[in-house]
């Protein structure tokens, strides 16, 4: 069997590339995206009740990875990227379908033009297509009993510094998105370099917004080195 599905919406979001997104939802509560309804869903009745909630399930496009189909036995971050599990037992992008799940939090419903959805803790590259939108419920979607199998606990985090250079920066940015610096620490904290890769002098850079964060990691702790604007 097969179906047809189109995008209802379009996130409007700070992360530019895969690289440096969380790998669970949440985790970077100071990102802030905006969910786009498209035409004929973006009328104000659709949404109508939906501020009521305070959290949403967004279904979603793995798009960037769409194309490149998907494996029976998938490397999870959590594992060290060796030890392998079934695709149906991960959150893998490489899926039979490239369908996503994230659960976000609901800042603010515009319908002024169109409609407009200000969402937090999104996990969400920039363009990500939207297929759905459901409430969260609390008291039939909330099991703290749950077992979490091999992500059964937060990740570990890297502490953030910041070098003189970066802060000087930071500072010196004419308009800097709100949260910005918050945003940044949230993100360098989960250690979004792959897991087989651990070298001190090495240099990286996640896209934020329209910068470039250039930072290295050594002795547990992530450095911010440098901002750098991105050339288009």
């Amino acid at each position: 069997m097969s179906y047809t599905f189109e995008a209802v919406g379009r996130i409007h979001s700070p992360y530019r590339e895969k690289f440096g997104i969380p790998r669970q939802p949440s985790l970077a509560p100071s990102a802030r995206v905006t969910l786009e309804l498209l035409p004929p869903y973006n009328q104000p009745d659709a949404v109508r009740g939906l501020s009521a909630f305070s959290h949403l399930w967004l279904t979603f496009v793995f798009h960037q990875t769409a194309e490149r189909g998907w494996t029976p036995l998938v490397r999870p971050p959590r594992l060290g990227g060796n030890a392998k599990v079934g695709v149906f037992a991960s959150r893998s992008t490489h899926r039979p379908n490239p369908l996503g799940l994230s659960l976000v939090e609901l800042l603010d419903v515009d319908t002024r033009a169109g409609v407009m959805l200000t969402l937090a803790g999104a996990d969400l590259l920039d363009g990500t297509p939207v297929l759905d939108i459901k409430p969260y419920i609390p008291f039939v979607e909330a099991r703290p009993d749950a077992r979490g199998g091999f992500v059964d606990g937060p990740p570990p985090t890297l502490a953030v510094a910041w070098s003189e250079t970066a802060l000087a920066q930071l500072a010196a940015l004419p308009a800097p998105p709100p949260g910005f610096a918050a945003l940044i620490g949230e993100v360098l904290a989960q250690d979004p370099r792959p897991a087989y890769q651990d070298d001190p002098a090495r240099v990286y850079g996640v896209r934020l917004y329209d910068y470039n964060v250039r930072f290295s990691v050594a002795a547990g702790a992530a450095t911010v080195l440098e901002i750098r604007l991105t050339t288009p």
